[in-house]
């Protein structure tokens, strides 16, 4: 509990708090100390000038007083503090934490040369009218009306937890049944609320018959169990002989029944004080699981940053020089090629110890910053974990207090300056900015000239890319995968290979090759499992493959029609699900997806049809004609129909005449099973003569033609209809 105690002192004086009051500010002060800080503000100000000079208080930075002198001999011991005219004072004292402490006003100025002395502190003045108090943690300012530091709620919460804690740190407790002299206690009894020592314990409360159901506990535990003060009642600030009894939802703090008749808190909305007090509870205990979460990271953390240092910590460098030939060439007479080469090698030898020397520097500068950076993160770390550490065991006291109304004065701070912690937690924090590795490697190059630009260059293969799963995602038959380098890899990356496999379990293949770390792949089967893996690669080779992320098509088509690829005459509306024409002759539209695989339906609806003409309905290659009827290349699988009767077309042959046409209103549905290879098309959910193609491999695109009397609606994302089972293929040329 030793963090907590920065928690339990005041700010001003540094000693243990004392008859803490609340600020409005939610910061605590002793009482004594809150007296000692007042500033009075001159009768002749008005309200509307007190209010001014308030916020210039606020504005006023409290530990500036510590440069400050606020008496001097000039103007006979009257000073002024953040604009306020004050009454005489001594000079400020400094308390224990480096804060000003200002003695208590003295009715009368002192004799100039005993200015130095201060009043018995029992014999304390009132508070002077029209005073003002700045909090010296935020530094805001507030001035007081008539009930003076009255006006303040105690804070009977921190009051009990600082005595707890005192109490604690006492000398250790003796047994009670000893004669003579008292042995150390051992164990309390909760139930006979007796201190034991061993022998004592075993000769009068022995573990059986009935006292073996009684709880055992540590002294001090016993002591701090024994010292819980029943609940206390508290009363109003506002009318003294009225208990706090509901909760202001607005202002926040606890009020009673007479401040919700008369007062301020009239129209407010309250509640039920213990219901409130279970409740902000219950979030002070929430945030406080969030906060410990977080305590432990840092804890960890820090372990981490130490076994850094370590790491980081310099290796003996050898005195022998390094001496790398890089000398290739053929030996044709040797004494001149012994010649050449010990020239070469001792102009090797002189610039590279010359450089060695620099090197070495580098190195010394680079171990030091490593080093720097590391042992100040480390004690920017654990200042702020003892920090919360500290203020995490304030709270679980807070939260031991039996007191409603006092616990919901301060909850709401406690809740924040909990959040507050947390989120500090999480901005970076427990990352290390520095790593303990030194991932270079000395590049002596076999020419004298590139000798004087020796340096450090990372000649590692790089580390694993890793998939980013909450950015990779599938839609109809495209998948988007995102990657990234593992956390404090600084080894350089040329680029990256994207693999996927033919969602059949086959073999992997390459689908992105470049320097981008987010891919979509189109054109995937629908329905079907793909499996993706990825790696990186520099000069120096390539890394290991990735985790392999299994990724799941969609098992229906939702598709629109393409205005990319349409002919100009095409007219798009509803989102390129509404397709016409400005033209008189057929013009060919297609769907933006593709399939080579699985089974697909879907529809278009006849929105307008005039002067009987005959659209066409199929599917089509990439590359079919658009400005002829669908059907007259052989890119082109469709039947063209009229308001009596239908065709089958594939590069401009026609067969399979069937009655029955379409009109305003009528269905048109196509049927392409690439697992048998067929096509069929329906008419108001019936199907339309026999199997019109058969052998069907490759690609296909659904596709329309038709002219300006013709108007049509896409419906994709439908089921296989009824009628169809796939797997019995019914033979040409007979009806369903």
């Amino acid at each position: 509990m030793e963090e907590m105690e920065e928690e339990l002192k005041c700010p001003v004086c540094g000693s243990f708090f004392r008859e803490p009051i609340i600020l409005p500010c939610s910061h605590n002060i002793c009482l004594a100390c809150a007296r000692n800080i007042l500033v009075q503000t001159p009768d002749a100000e008005s309200p509307q000038s007190s209010r001014a000079s308030g916020s210039a208080v606020s504005d006023y930075d409290y530990l500036d007083l510590d440069k400050m002198s606020l008496y001097s001999e000039a103007d006979s011991g009257y000073g002024s503090y953040g604009g306020f005219a004050s009454a005489p004072t001594t000079p400020c004292q400094k308390s224990p934490n480096g804060v000003r402490v200002f003695p208590p006003a003295v009715p009368h100025p002192p004799p100039p040369q005993h200015h130095h002395l201060l009043p018995h502190p029992g014999c304390l003045p009132p508070i002077p009218r029209n005073s003002s108090i700045t909090c010296p943690q935020c530094h805001r300012s507030l001035i007081l009306d008539d009930r003076g530091l009255r006006g303040f709620p105690k804070n009977r919460v921190l009051e009990g937890v600082v005595d707890r804690y005192q109490q604690s740190k006492a000398a250790a407790l003796k047994c009670q049944l000893c004669e003579k002299s008292p042995k150390e206690a051992t164990v309390m009894c909760e139930q006979c609320d007796v201190f034991y020592c061993d022998p004592c314990r075993l000769r009068c409360h022995p573990p059986r018959g009935p006292l073996a159901k009684h709880r055992l506990v540590p002294p001090a535990q016993g002591r701090i169990s024994r010292r819980a003060s029943p609940r206390k009642i508290s009363t109003c600030t506002e009318h003294e002989l009225e208990n706090l009894s509901m909760y202001c939802v607005q202002c926040k703090t606890p009020v009673c029944y007479q401040c919700l008749e008369e007062g301020r808190h009239s129209t407010h909305e309250v509640k039920a004080l213990g219901a409130m007090w279970k409740l902000h509870k219950g979030q002070l205990s929430q945030a406080l699981n969030i906060l410990s979460d977080r305590a432990t990271e840092a804890k960890e953390f820090l372990v981490q940053l130490r076994n850094m240092v370590q790491h980081i910590q310099p290796t003996e460098v050898p005195d022998t020089p390094l001496v790398t030939s890089g000398l290739e060439t053929q030996k044709e007479n040797g004494v001149e090629f012994e010649a050449c080469l010990v020239a070469q090698c001792d102009a090797l030898i002189d610039a590279l110890n010359r450089r060695k020397t620099q090197l070495l520097s580098r190195v010394n500068k680079e171990h030091e910053h490593k080093l720097k950076v590391v042992r100040d993160q480390i004690s920017h770390c654990t200042v702020k974990l003892r920090q919360t550490t500290g203020l995490m065991e304030y709270c679980m006291e807070v939260i031991k207090e039996n007191d409603p109304s006092g616990f919901l004065q301060i909850s709401d701070a406690l809740i924040r300056r909990v959040h507050m912690t947390e989120s500090q937690w999480g901005k970076g924090t427990l990352t290390p900015r520095m790593t303990s590795d030194f991932d270079l490697t000395l590049d002596s190059g076999p020419l004298l000239q590139t000798i004087h630009q020796l340096d450090f260059v990372q000649m590692k293969v790089p580390a694993a890319p890793i998939l980013q799963l909450e950015e990779c995602c599938t839609q109809n038959n495209s998948a988007t995968l995102s990657w990234k380098q593992p956390p404090l890899s600084n080894i350089a990356v040329d680029g990256y290979i994207l693999e996927l496999d033919d969602g059949n379990g086959g073999q992997f293949r390459e689908v992105y090759v470049g320097t981008e770390t987010i891919c979509t792949v189109d054109g995937l089967h629908f329905n079907s499992t793909y499996k993706a893996r990825v790696k990186a690669f520099n000069a120096s080779g390539v890394s290991q493959y990735s985790k392999t992320l299994v990724m799941q098509t969609s098992e229906i088509a939702w598709f629109t029609f393409d205005p990319t690829c349409a002919h100009p005459d095409i007219m798009f509306s509803n989102d390129n699900l509404t397709v016409t024409c400005n033209s008189y002759d057929d013009r060919v539209v297609m769907g933006n997806t593709g399939f080579s695989r699985g089974v697909h339906y879907w529809e278009m609806i006849v929105d307008r049809y005039d002067n009987h003409p005959d659209p066409a309905f199929g599917v089509a290659r990439g590359d079919v004609l658009k400005d002829v009827m669908l059907g007259k290349d052989d890119k082109a699988w469709a039947m063209y129909v009229d308001n009596n009767r239908s065709w089958f077309m594939h590069n401009n042959s026609h067969t399979n005449r069937t009655e029955g046409g379409i009109s305003k209103g009528a269905t048109v549905g196509v049927l392409l099973d690439l697992a048998r290879g067929i096509l069929i098309f329906l008419i108001n959910d019936e199907q339309q003569g026999p199997i019109a193609f058969e052998n069907m491999e490759g690609l296909f695109f659904p596709a329309i033609s038709l002219n300006r009397n013709v108007q049509v609606t896409l419906h994709t994302g439908l089921p296989i209809p009824d009628f169809y089972l796939p797997g019995e293929p019914e033979a040409p040329g007979s009806m369903c």
